[in-house]
């Protein structure tokens, strides 16, 4: 009886995930058609993905003019999201290369660390079960100025971010958290006004630190 219990418990988990990443299936499937039409198969791919960030980085592709990049990130999503889509996303392109980032609106929507961890964990495993070649990048949750206040939880992810990628050969962490500050503080000029996305000067921050993940 107990036993039931857990599986039904751990089910109910499960069926509520699904049903919340439901409501990427549109902006998924737009991702999808855009890169019908200019995805090329037999090129070597670089897939940037995650939430609103990624999604965001409008010239990504320009920014590493010697690769085929493709951009799937869709914004407001967790790693559990990612994880739904992960065919979708991520294995169709047979990518060479995969950044990630997730685990921003994870920390935001009151998850924690290791439950991030966790789920990252678990899409690593799944793309190399795939393609055990596939080099990935966890990009580090960035530090903004509308979620400052949750800056401590954030740090809390990256080390085990950082601890995840150190355990696998072919994982890397890119972090991004420390460039974006200035001192103690997170610097000002580099988001939009919501306080939470990057402007130009934010993104040039993160293509300085990926640029030799990439090439």
């Amino acid at each position: 009886m107990k036993y039931r219990l857990i599986v039904l418990f751990f089910s109910a988990i499960l069926s509520v995930n699904a049903q919340d990443a439901l409501r990427f299936e549109t902006e998924v499937e737009a991702i999808q058609k855009k890169y019908d039409t200019v995805y090329g198969t037999s090129d070597e791919t670089i897939v940037f993905t995650g939430s609103s960030s990624i999604r965001m980085w409008h010239d990504v592709q320009d920014r590493f003019p010697g690769h085929q990049v493709v951009n799937t990130g869709f914004g407001g999503s967790e790693a559990s999201d990612l994880s739904h889509y992960l065919y979708d996303l991520i294995l169709r392109f047979h990518p060479e290369k995969v950044f990630i980032y997730e685990g921003d609106n994870d920390i935001f929507a009151g998850k924690k660390p290791k439950r991030v961890r966790n789920d990252i964990r678990q899409i690593i495993n799944s793309i190399h079960r795939n393609d055990s070649t596939v080099q990935i990048v966890l990009i580090a949750a960035k530090p903004s100025i509308a979620r400052w206040n949750l800056k401590g939880k954030y740090k809390r992810l990256n080390q085990k971010l950082e601890s995840l990628a150190n355990a696998h050969p072919l994982v890397e962490y890119a972090d991004v958290w420390h460039p974006m500050l200035d001192g103690s503080k997170v610097k000002q000029d580099i988001f939009i006004e919501d306080g939470l996305h990057m402007n130009q000067k934010g993104y040039q921050i993160w293509y300085d630190v990926l640029k030799s993940f990439v090439n």
